[in-house]
């Protein structure tokens, strides 16, 4: 009974452990199926992308019109001058205003030493009126001084002769615009009698901190967005850039965290470079990398690849210098870098560009470890 009920046992052991390996074998191939992009099927070679890539030397020609388009000092348009010159103030809810009746000193609350003129004068009322003596309640917003102080005179000439009205702004406190961002003292600004254009703003809260972002203000009014450049307006004094400011708008200077360029390839350094509040010329960059390998880069090689809008039929344009002779560096210096620019020194043939290219383009994101995307191109 012992002996003959033994092979059975090790027939079933036998059994179970070939199906053990039979199941372990399934999971394992069944494993590259089941697994997160393990069914897609490697591919070394890549798409061509010649349609989808545009490609330009960088030649003086190039490099002129560039310089060209580049902003320089303008002087104020003439709306925006008209608009300033035009300007009036009008009263709204919340506003303090300081009425005097010349004569009739009974009419004028003095302010005094121990109250503000805030404080001793009318405040406009949620429903635009303030009260006044004799003539009860007045409907002032929006209305400029002038016109709320021809009513008062007219009105209190009911019970006075001639009266002398004058009046005057004790506090603003209806209309303001909002500054947030990389600024010394981001806050809240009240629209006065003045007009308060976006240089005056920047200046009101300290100016723009050396972490901003100069070359793209966001200005936020009803819901619409407007890019403009500090950069322009303030550093080379193109007033097309300044814009009057109305109540409820919202400027927003970003920080120039992604304001950067990436240099990859045979240079010395690669990495990322911030832009900051100077733009950068594609010989400084490769400079600040530590220049290029003599050795063993390609001279005709030096790429600068510029991705282009999401509506844009192309996924990039691609600049290429040849610095064969050394004096394309001279055109390299007028070239200026853009945020998010890849500049990338080959080693590889221009007939290789296409994989190089391929292998570039998702870095225009500006990833963390440029040092692992410049060893995989170099692996080319």
């Amino acid at each position: 009974m012992t002996h003959s009920s033994t092979p059975r046992k090790r027939h079933a052991l036998a059994s179970r452990s070939t199906l053990l390996v039979a199941c372990t074998a399934a999971l394992l191939l069944s494993g590259c199926s089941l697994a997160p992009g393990g069914h897609i099927d490697y591919q070394a070679e890549t798409a061509p992308i010649d349609d989808l890539v545009d490609i330009e030397p960088i030649t003086p020609g190039l490099v002129a019109s560039f310089r060209l388009a580049e902003s320089q000092a303008a002087p104020m348009p003439g709306d925006l001058r008209q608009a300033i010159d035009e300007y009036e103030y009008r009263v709204g809810p919340g506003d303090v205003l300081s009425v005097i009746v010349y004569d009739h000193p009974e009419l004028t609350i003095p302010a005094g030493s121990e109250r503000s003129a805030a404080d001793a004068g009318n405040e406009v009322r949620s429903d635009g009126t303030i009260f006044y003596p004799y003539i009860g309640r007045v409907k002032v917003a929006g209305l400029t001084l002038d016109e709320v102080r021809n009513i008062l005179a007219r009105r209190l000439s009911n019970f006075l002769a001639e009266p002398q009205v004058d009046v005057r702004m004790a506090a603003f406190n209806s209309k303001k615009v909002y500054v947030s961002g990389s600024v010394a003292a981001p806050g809240t600004l009240p629209i006065t009698s003045v007009p308060l254009t976006l240089a005056d703003a920047i200046s009101q809260v300290g100016g723009a901190q050396p972490t901003a972002n100069w070359h793209e203000v966001i200005l936020t009014r009803n819901g619409q967005e407007q890019r403009i450049s500090l950069y322009q307006l303030l550093r080379e004094g193109d007033q097309t850039q300044n814009v009057l400011l109305q109540d409820g708008d919202v400027v927003h200077v970003p920080s120039s965290e992604n304001q950067a360029v990436a240099v990859m390839g045979q240079v010395g350094s690669p990495g990322n470079f911030a832009l900051g509040n100077e733009r950068l010329s594609l010989t400084d960059a490769v400079a600040r990398a530590g220049g290029i390998s003599e050795t063993t880069a390609e001279p005709s090689g030096i790429f600068v690849i510029r991705s282009q809008a999401a509506d844009s039929d192309k996924l990039a344009t691609v600049y290429q210098l040849d610095v064969r002779n050394a004096a394309a560096f001279s055109m390299g210096s007028h070239f200026v870098l853009e945020p998010q620019d890849v500049v990338y020194v080959t080693t590889a043939p221009l007939a290789r560009w296409n994989r190089v290219i391929s292998l570039l383009l998702p870095s225009l994101v500006l990833p963390g470890s440029v040092a692992d995307s410049a060893n995989d191109v170099s692996d080319l």
